[in-house]
């Protein structure tokens, strides 16, 4: 489970260049569109929060995994959302303004989230309870990835919008070639890992991203809350940020465990592909109505 130059340096870059792209697209009034209409973020908080990482803990209890795995999939389940999520989103045709903003969100509130849950899933499948802290500065930098890169191609547009209208799709077009490389590049680095797991711990991560997607869908859904709007939800809770907890899990101030590192990795690959197959379920759905 070493760190790659792949996952350490190329795929905080492609997130950053990918974000740049998508804030190529938007204003700040989609930013105010969406703080004066919280109820969706609401909604997408307390499934990220609250309901996911009850699934995922009724998912491991019942699996019959060792005690490491368990935790590592609480860890996934307690991580924010990923930063590819914007792109998803956008793909899908939903709301990119609501997934950035959801992303900053969970970002922010996971320093009190993921201690407490973590803590919590010691306790119940290590009978310990050992006090873990998440470090500010991972935080800032989720953040840093998911909103600075984006305001400054939210100026562009403002300030220079001939030159955005001719980098859009160029630059998205880099960003998701980049992102492709660096998960091929991580595939292969980890391949006897996931070859080891993957009937396990692959299926089971498997099925909680799909879980995750849908239940973002869905539950938003249920609450009348737009398409648009709840195809952002589900992407942004469905794409967690797997490289965080593999750093928490791996590192020697933290977890210092790397099989709790296994889950996140897996579904880190994993989820690039069940996001796909969302993503063409919802554009089928959207070009059949």
């Amino acid at each position: 489970m070493q760190s790659s130059v792949a996952i350490s340096v190329g795929l905080p870059l492609a997130l950053c260049i990918i974000m740049l792209g998508l804030g190529l697209s938007l204003r700040l009034e989609d930013f105010f569109r969406v703080l004066a209409r919280p109820f969706p973020v609401v909604v997408g908080l307390t499934c990220q929060m609250v309901l996911l990482p009850t699934i995922c803990f009724l998912l491991v209890s019942v699996s019959n995994l060792p005690p490491a795995i368990c935790v590592g999939m609480m860890l996934l389940a307690a991580s924010p959302g990923g930063t590819s999520a914007a792109l998803y989103t956008h793909l899908a045709r939903g709301d990119v303004a609501l997934s950035i903003s959801l992303t900053a969100l969970t970002s922010l509130f996971s320093i009190v989230t993921l201690p407490i849950i973590i803590n919590i899933s010691l306790l119940a499948f290590y009978g310990e309870d050992a006090s873990i802290r998440l470090e500010l500065h991972q935080v800032l930098q989720i953040f840093a990835i998911a909103v600075v890169p984006t305001l400054i191609g939210v100026y562009l547009h403002k300030r220079y919008p001939a030159l955005t209208a001719r980098l859009d799709k160029p630059v998205k077009q880099l960003a998701t070639f980049f992102l492709a490389a660096v998960v091929i590049i991580a595939l292969v680095g980890q391949w006897e890992l996931l070859a080891i797991w993957g009937p396990t711990v692959g299926v089971l991560a498997l099925a909680f991203s799909m879980i995750s997607m849908g239940v973002g869908y869905f539950v938003p859904r249920l609450f009348k809350i737009e398409r648009r709007q709840a195809i952002a939800l589900s992407m942004s809770i469905g794409l967690h940020n797997a490289a965080l907890v593999i750093a928490l899990a791996m590192s020697e101030h933290m977890l210092n465990d790397p099989e709790m590192a296994i889950p996140p990795a897996a579904y880190g690959v994993i989820a690039y592909i069940a996001g796909a197959i969302v993503l063409w379920g919802y554009n089928r759905q959207r070009q059949a109505g």
